[in-house]
């Protein structure tokens, strides 16, 4: 099968890409003129420079492909200019799944997010059913997942055969940029977790949500929504997972969300608009954690066959991948 795939560069993609070509896919990737390739290198892959938010470089990209896995995106939590993020997110999803139809193409697999999902402050576990709606949609990211989620439920319903993932979060190897979640855990590793804040995340093994893209290219129902997820852990027991895979020493001060979201409105206004520097919080990530990301699985492990993988192992090599490249000091690891 000939497959364009976008966001092969990326932290989620570059694993999806892997598992595509080691089940025999022909692919053509998707890459920016600014993006680093090299490590896609071994795919032996067909490279097209092109952008989201701009249609008429991806029309030529997906002549004679049978499938479109449409894993980009804009991930980022704080952003000086939010137009950026909607024309990648909404307005590149929908052109490119236009293109898509009018191309012949067979299959679509869009990789969406959990942040899509109705999550509750309580810590109730939700699943696909759960109720949702934009104005639930804390941030530009969140709101801009969820726009663009809606644009591929919409060409679905119009016949388009598309199947919707929605990953919880990521953890592993290759996390370049970091991912946010990247950098929950190379600021542990760099001793600057001091304290952490009441709120939980389903974490999961980013190569098993590179196997369900294979799966859901082959027994995937159009129109459907599948959650990928691991262990649902607040972030108290992820840094204690850390700590016992490192020998660091875990936070023990919990600080209120009131003081975190004072910390984050500082950081964003000197770091972000004085210094025009990413901050380390944002006010948007704190509104965020009042709500535990608690999700589950059921659906895609009856569907896709679909494994929960138990979640150490991804962080340890998340762990070791930002050691071995230069993110963190490196040290001894003790045995598991």
């Amino acid at each position: 099968m000939k497959i364009f795939l976008t966001g092969a560069t990326g932290f989620v993609g570059t694993h999806v890409a892997r598992a595509l070509s080691a089940n025999g896919a022909r692919l053509r990737l998707l890459v920016r003129k600014t993006s680093r390739a090299e490590h896609l290198q071994s795919l032996h892959a067909e490279l097209v420079v092109g952008d989201l938010r701009q249609s008429s470089t991806l029309q030529a990209a997906l002549a004679d492909c049978e499938a479109l896995v449409h894993v980009a995106a804009d991930y980022r939590l704080w952003v000086r200019d939010p137009d950026a993020m909607y024309a990648a997110n909404v307005i590149g999803t929908r052109e490119l799944l236009q293109l898509a139809h009018e191309a012949g193409v067979r299959r679509v697999v869009y990789t969406s997010s959990v942040a899509t999902m109705g999550f509750r402050a309580d810590g109730t576990i939700v699943d696909e059913e759960t109720p949702v709606a934009l104005a639930d949609m804390i941030g530009h990211y969140k709101r801009s997942k969820f726009m663009a989620e809606q644009e591929a439920i919409a060409a679905a319903h119009s016949g388009q055969p598309i199947i919707i993932l929605n990953p919880t979060t990521p953890i592993g190897s290759d996390d370049a940029k970091p991912t946010p979640t990247g950098r929950i855990v190379v600021d542990f590793l760099n001793r600057k977790f001091p304290a952490y804040v009441d709120t939980g995340l389903n974490l999961v093994d980013v190569k098993a949500i590179a196997q369900a893209h294979v799966a859901a290219l082959e027994r995937g129902r159009s129109g459907e929504r599948y959650i990928l997820g691991g262990e649902n852990l607040t972030l108290k027991q992820i840094l204690d997972r850390m700590a016992a895979i490192t020998g660091l020493p875990s936070p023990t001060m919990q600080v209120p969300h009131s003081v975190a979201m004072t910390f984050a409105f500082f950081d964003e206004w000197i770091t972000g608009r004085m210094l025009g520097r990413e901050p380390r919080a944002t006010v948007e990530a704190v509104r965020m954690g009042k709500k535990k990301m608690f999700a589950s699985s059921v659906k895609a492990e009856r569907d896709l066959g679909y494994q929960v993988l138990p979640i150490d192992p991804a962080l340890h090599s998340a762990i070791d991948w930002f050691r071995a490249n230069g993110y963190a000091p490196q040290e001894d690891v003790p045995s598991a």
